[in-house]
């Protein structure tokens, strides 16, 4: 059988470098481009295992070693958990998304059962889908972790009753009560807290202004951190951001 050191080590490099790059996007880490190049290439030195002769269990031992000091050789040892936790996350699942090319491209099925075609994985859709599948899943991921990590669980102490609701916080959202300086949350027209006194608020935004029927509340929760200098605002209209029960104001932010 022979053997392309050459081909070999690229690929390793290849598949290391996007594994890297994708790890820093995802953890926005602030490492540079020329400590990923470095890791990967330590990385791709695990080809020469391939002529040591090592038990199973020495072999995974070696290339835990090897992934620890490439995360150590890019990012440093600062979040060092999170960012080996997230390198062999991406490499779990990108190496699932080339099995599954090499299942449907390489192989031949009769029934349950798969047989070798005589090829393998085709070279240029490992090289170019790769890194596309990459950059949509990382794209994806940030989208998605960044929408969960704006939503709370709010708890509204009202007249000795608690509610409770689901809450986005919007850094676009500044409504305050310019008498007493307090912060608004935004109660979507169909949460129900029955109130006994309230007022009324002066707002403006793009190109409208008008006021909004606020009251006082006893104390706010949200994810155990609590708050008292802020009202409720109910809303006229409904929004469907996320089926959220209410819009939390930014300053909130700084707290949570």
């Amino acid at each position: 059988m022979k053997v392309y050191l050459d081909l070999v080590f690229f690929i390793n490099f290849f598949f290391d470098f996007l594994i890297l790059y994708a790890t820093k996007t995802i953890l926005k880490e602030t490492t540079s481009c020329s400590r990923i190049i470095l890791g990967s290439l330590f990385g791709s030195f695990t080809i020469f295992l391939l002529f040591l002769s090592l038990s199973n269990y020495l072999l995974l031992l070696f290339k835990l070693i090897i992934s620890i000091l490439m995360i150590l050789i890019t990012f440093g040892r600062k979040n060092f958990l999170s960012d080996i936790l997230y390198f062999y996350l991406i490499s779990i699942i990108l190496g699932g998304f080339l099995y599954l090319l090499d299942i449907n491209f390489t192989y031949q099925n009769r029934g349950a059962l798969f047989y070798g075609a005589g090829l393998g994985l085709n070279f240029f859709v490992t090289i170019v889908l790769s890194p596309i599948f990459l950059y949509f899943y990382t794209k994806n991921y940030k989208k998605s972790k960044f929408k969960t990590s704006l939503m709370y669980t709010v708890q509204i102490y009202v007249d000795k009753k608690v509610y409770h609701l689901k809450g986005m916080l919007d850094t676009g959202n500044q409504l305050r009560d310019p008498t007493t300086g307090k912060s608004v949350i935004l109660l979507n027209s169909n949460v129900d807290i029955p109130v006994s006194n309230y007022f009324f608020v002066p707002y403006k935004a793009l190109n409208t202004e008008g006021v909004i029927r606020c009251s006082k509340v006893e104390r706010v929760k949200i994810c155990d951190v609590e708050f008292s200098k802020c009202l409720i605002g109910f809303s006229k209209t409904s929004f469907t951001l996320g089926n959220v029960d209410c819009i939390l104001p930014s300053i909130f932010k700084e707290e949570l």
